[in-house]
């Protein structure tokens, strides 16, 4: 199939590109890799009136350290990550997300704000990205905002940007020294959606967990009160006094009640906590 007629505009300044979304009034899609839209256009599940092509504005492909944070345009793809191509605060976790993501033809146009725009709790980004306590800068016509990534998904392919929006960077705090790592999913081979994702962000030194449960049919869950899962208590032996258990019951709490799905994610849990760091 081919995609239903649109419009396609290509700015050169990120002014322009707002402008054009202000005057589409909800009818305009923005295109950057185009790894999830393209399809979406070609079987006719999206048929925008206009296409804003972002790829020519050069401020969304900057990255650079700002303090204790990466700040990395939205157009900045998984390859450029992957690679080295632009620096990296977390001590080589990114690398790691972006490896795994698909295919390297994949990877090479996927862009780090379209999936975050995209907003599937499949995508590795929104998941990952929400463990590092990560957020996003969005520019509207009139007004500039700063969102955490773990509040900027509201559902299932839905996020808290407006049709006159557009996600201009996105902003990575530094990995501690004492923070230990582990991102895991579970898929039946690669580039297929996940069923089972996690990511773990644990600093026993001070006490402290963010974990995230993607691949499920909303948002992904940021676990509100992760000590309940280690005794009351984040230290050295955490690994020691995870109880599963009580990352069972937590899982219930947040959502997830088929007791099927359930024991996909705690298994994805557990493994992600005994082989973090």
């Amino acid at each position: 199939m081919k995609p239903a007629p649109f419009a396609y505009d290509r700015p050169r300044e990120l002014a322009a590109a707002l402008s054009l979304l202000a005057e589409s009034n909800g009818a305009a899609k923005v295109i950057a890799g185009g790894q999830s839209l393209g399809p979406m256009l070609n079987l006719r599940l999206a048929a925008p009136e206009r296409i804003v092509d972002i790829t020519a504005i050069p401020e969304l492909k900057q990255a650079e350290i700002d303090g204790d944070e990466l700040v990395l345009g939205a157009c900045i793809t998984h390859a450029d990550i992957e690679d080295g191509r632009v620096p990296d605060v977390t001590r080589g976790a990114m690398r790691g997300v972006a490896a795994n993501i698909a295919y390297r033809a994949v990877r090479n146009r996927g862009t780090l704000g379209g999936s975050l725009s995209h907003a599937d709790p499949a995508a590795d980004w929104l998941s990952a990205l929400a463990a590092f306590g990560g957020s996003v800068t969005v520019s509207g016509p009139t007004v500039t905002r700063k969102v955490a990534i773990a509040e900027f998904a509201t559902g299932a392919l839905q996020s808290c940007l407006r049709p006159d929006e557009l996600v201009v960077s996105i902003h990575i705090p530094k990995r501690a020294a004492s923070a230990e790592w582990c991102y895991v999913k579970t898929c039946r081979k690669t580039g297929e959606f996940a069923h089972g994702l996690c990511a773990v962000l644990i600093d026993p030194e001070h006490g402290t967990a963010r974990i995230v449960i993607g691949a499920i049919d909303a948002a992904p869950i940021l676990i509100s009160c992760p000590e309940e899962m280690f005794g009351g208590r984040i230290a050295g032996d955490y690994k020691q006094t995870f109880d599963a258990r009580a990352g069972d019951h937590l899982l219930a709490e947040a959502g997830i009640i088929n007791a099927a799905h359930r024991h996909i994610h705690l298994t994805v849990l557990k493994r992600a906590i005994q082989e973090a760091g």
